[in-house]
């Protein structure tokens, strides 16, 4: 039988927290006699090691740093992998070392993005047994994100925009470079269109407002579907009815 749940934390009440109202303490399950293997471990495959190089913004030859599919509501999210299949305590004296140095260099990478207060530096270990850190960067000015609960902030607040993340990326990806490596990361595209004359026709006007109009509506799912047969002929309506 399960104890009675203790009471919430101070921590609930600290302006950092980002939930309020009624919460409660989960019930804790009991132990298991035997954790499950993690991702890497025993028979199951790992992610990191059969990552292609291609999956990361940049490449070393004993590290990678990648990001997220997608951006989130932080300003930058990064993860460092050593390439080998070690986790933090088999890491030998020289991958070690080289570790503090790439914590120290991916730091100072996102740290010298424009908006960005801090760095925090995280390593769960739960889920794989290849050694990845995790860097959330801070927005500056946002202090109620300081501290514990950064990454729950980064599920919680708007993602930012893609061409803003991928510039993010390719910044620091080149950063990284300065020092070894391949940058991978490439900026994003600029969206324009230069025009073919400063004084168009009202007829080329009409044709150039077809091709943008075509353009926004490019995937085939933002095209509603008729509701029947299409015809050119005025009358089929009148015949129809």
């Amino acid at each position: 039988m399960h104890d009675t749940p203790p009471s919430v934390p101070d921590f609930t009440q600290w302006p950092s927290f980002p939930f309020e109202g009624d919460l409660r303490v989960k019930q804790l399950d009991d132990p298991v006699p035997i954790e499950p293997p993690r991702r890497g471990e025993g028979s199951r495959e790992c992610t990191a090691c059969n990552a292609p190089d291609e999956a990361y913004i940049w490449v070393g030859e004993r590290w990678r740093v990648r990001a997220m599919d997608r951006p989130t509501g932080l300003p930058m999210v990064l993860i460092l992998e050593s390439r080998s299949h070690l986790d933090l305590g088999d890491l030998p004296n020289l991958l070690a070392a080289e570790l503090g140095v790439m914590t120290v260099r991916l730091e100072r990478a996102i740290r010298s993005l424009d908006g960005v207060a801090r760095v925090h530096v995280n390593r769960w270990g739960d889920g794989s047994a290849h050694l990845h850190m995790w860097f959330l960067a801070r927005p500056y000015g946002r202090l109620q994100l300081r501290g514990t609960f950064l990454s729950l902030w980064d599920s919680i607040l708007p993602p930012i925009s893609e061409a803003q993340w991928r510039e993010n990326l390719a910044l620091v990806a080149a950063w990284l470079a300065e020092f070894g490596g391949r940058p991978l990361a490439e900026p994003p595209r600029i969206q324009w269109q230069a025009p073919s004359s400063f004084s168009p026709s009202p007829s080329q006007s009409a044709g150039a407002d077809e091709e943008e109009a075509a353009s926004v509506i490019e995937a085939a799912e933002e095209i509603p579907e008729p509701a029947g047969p299409a015809t050119n002929d005025p009358d089929a309506a009148s015949r129809t009815s």
